[in-house]
């Protein structure tokens, strides 16, 4: 089973925290296919680690609406319902421009250089040879670099989750979008406003972000 890596390793972390976020961006990624049963012994053996670390890991996952437990059938990755696109979509949109505008006010001197480091890899988003799922990587570390320079494990806890949810809906349809790279190079009009910190025009792009993914699925569908 093949594991994303999209947070550099810290050695600090425990053996639970390393299980849940290696199975957690499997399942945003769908790697681990919508429906799919969820193994705790093969987990264990893929990621190296024992069955509690799974087992605390996955009961994370499971309020994090990633997976689900019926009586006497089992654990299953979760279905990617579209119907939950408007509810995502409700949360994102209050939600993202309070994170843009709090990280721009927040953010210190080592989160400006992570999210100026990004913004120089979004310019090469369109390069040949990158393709979507990578392409959807770098959006994921964009939007959780964001998410922690706001200095708020509450609103980014929050974030975190509501865009896992959206990416999922997002991987259902990358073969369908025809502009994958434009829409990760949105990101960097945003960055420039976090590390210059114009919080009102981070505000601004954040929602308008937020606006142009769902008006993208939608179309798709």
């Amino acid at each position: 089973m093949q594991q994303t890596a999209l947070e550099p390793v810290d050695e600090e972390l425990t053996l639970a925290e390393r299980a849940y976020r290696a199975i957690r961006d499997q399942l945003v990624m769908l790697e681990i296919r919508p429906g799919a049963p969820i193994n705790e012994d093969q987990l264990g053996q893929a990621l190296g680690v024992g069955r509690t670390p799974v087992r605390e890991a996955l009961k994370r996952l499971q309020y994090e609406r990633l997976i689900t437990t019926y009586p006497r059938r089992g654990t299953f990755a979760t279905e990617v319902n579209i119907t939950d696109l408007a509810h995502i979509s409700e949360v994102r949109l209050e939600l993202e421009p309070l994170a843009a505008t709090q990280a721009a006010r927040r953010a210190t001197a080592t989160d400006r250089a992570g999210l100026t480091a990004l913004r120089r890899e979004l310019d090469s988003a369109g390069a040949p040879g990158r393709d979507s799922a990578d392409l959807m990587r770098l959006d994921l570390q964009v939007h959780r670099a964001v998410y922690a320079a706001t200095h708020n494990p509450y609103l980014e806890d929050t974030l975190v989750r509501h865009d896992n949810l959206a990416t999922r809906i997002w991987c259902l349809f990358i073969d369908r979008l025809s502009d994958m790279a434009g829409h990760v190079e949105e990101h960097g009009p945003l960055i420039d406003a976090i590390v210059t910190g114009d919080a009102d025009k981070a505000a601004r792009l954040a929602r308008s972000h937020v606006e142009d993914f769902e008006r993208a699925i939608r179309g798709a569908i």
